[in-house]
């Protein structure tokens, strides 16, 4: 068996081999949007009601199709649904007794977006 000697790597420079470029951080209202948004999917009930209403012909659901499919009374429902709304993922439209909410076309594509922009920077 043979033995092959490999070259070693650069040393370390005075800032380190691994230091982060400061200048291509986010910035500090950028990170705390997107930690609102990403936030708001920190919840596996916002999840499942995300992907329903996601499923559902025309994007959109009543509040009254949506209790019963992650098991959670109305009232909680409503809460989870106003949190998707303040985040961007969803709207909301008031159709007299119901409030109906659709998924907000190109919502998940711009956090996708932001992402990539910060990684890039």
């Amino acid at each position: 068996m043979t033995t092959t000697e490999l070259p070693l790597a650069p040393t370390a420079s005075a800032t380190g081999c691994c230091a982060p470029d400061a200048t291509a951080a986010v910035d500090p209202e950028a990170a705390r949007g997107l930690a609102r948004v990403f936030k708001a999917l920190a919840d596996p009930a916002r999840v499942q009601l995300l992907a329903i209403v996601a499923a559902q012909e025309g994007r959109e659901a009543c509040v009254c199709d949506l209790t019963a499919p992650v098991g959670l009374s109305q009232p909680t429902v409503s809460h989870h649904l106003k949190i998707l709304v303040d985040a961007g993922y969803l709207s909301r439209e008031q159709r007299g007794r119901w409030a109906y909410y659709a998924v907000v076309p190109g919502a998940v594509d711009e956090v996708a977006a932001a992402l990539v922009a910060t990684a890039g920077t």
